[in-house]
């Protein structure tokens, strides 16, 4: 399987998962997976993936590493406040694991960049901190034909959904058809937001993304995963694929890529 003794040691816990054995450390390091977003959601999704053996794994973030978002973004320290988040966790990511390539992207996520990057990833996951960006990575990966791994949370919540709706499974827009009008949704800086709450989305993230490059367990690609930090409570939700969805319905409406621009900072 062209591992080194280093790596049998490092993966021998996981290795030795009858779901996983050789073979699939094997997958898991021909897997090249792309983390949109660098931030609460991206940090516990990437150190997790890396530290699983991903072969390749990709970072798009534009923006900087500021304080305020040490309380909840992991993959980032103090020393690097300030420098392009892609960056700072690129450096975790190659401390944590040096057999993962890290690929990183210092530009915002519009429809240009994202049909030009997927081809070359297997799976993407959304850790994305705004409405837009999540419609519009939907909507690619469905055009791609990706698996998409999306998460978000909100205060005290999470919601997680696996959406394989090129396989016929529904898609994001089959559970909302549109992003909510600008200034509806109060933003995170003004609602705030649990710290450790990012983990255990991204976390589990991670773990469906796990799941999917081994083909075990469960899908989640016909349910909606809604967590209560609070209450300590996981529910799953019904998510029926809507045949008048705008996108993958029986009469789409949407054929190209459409950016929205409802922001939300995590």
């Amino acid at each position: 399987m062209e591992f080194t003794e280093e790596q049998l040691e490092r993966y021998s816990r996981q290795i030795i998962l009858k779901e996983v054995g050789g073979k699939g450390q094997h997958r898991l390091k021909q897997a090249r997976v792309l983390v949109v977003g660098a931030g609460g959601l991206g940090s516990p999704i990437a150190m997790y993936l890396g530290a699983a053996g991903i072969g390749t794994i990709g970072l798009i973030d534009g923006d900087v590493v500021d304080l305020s978002n040490l309380q909840r973004q992991v993959l980032h320290t103090t020393p690097h406040v300030g420098m392009p988040k892609v960056e700072s966790g690129r450096r975790l990511l190659e401390a944590l694991n040096p057999h993962v390539h890290v690929k990183t992207y210092q530009e915002p996520l519009d429809a240009g960049n994202m049909m030009t990057l997927l081809p070359d990833y297997d799976l993407v996951l959304d850790g994305s901190d705004n409405f837009g960006t999540r419609f519009l990575v939907n909507d690619a990966c469905y055009f791609a034909r990706k698996t998409l791994i999306s998460g978000s949370i909100f205060r005290f919540e999470g919601q997680l959904a696996t959406i394989k709706s090129h396989e016929g499974y529904p898609c994001y827009r089959c559970l909302y058809p549109e992003p909510p009008p600008a200034g509806l949704v109060p933003s995170c800086q003004e609602a705030g937001v649990l710290g450790v709450l990012a983990g255990t989305v991204g976390i589990l993230q991670a773990n469906e993304a796990v799941k999917e490059i081994l083909h075990i367990g469960d899908t989640l690609a016909d349910r909606l995963l809604i967590y209560d930090a609070l209450d300590m409570t996981f529910r799953n939700v019904g998510r029926p694929k809507d045949p008048t969805c705008p996108l993958c319905g029986t009469a789409p409406t949407i054929t190209t890529l459409e950016e929205h621009h409802v922001s939300c900072s995590l």
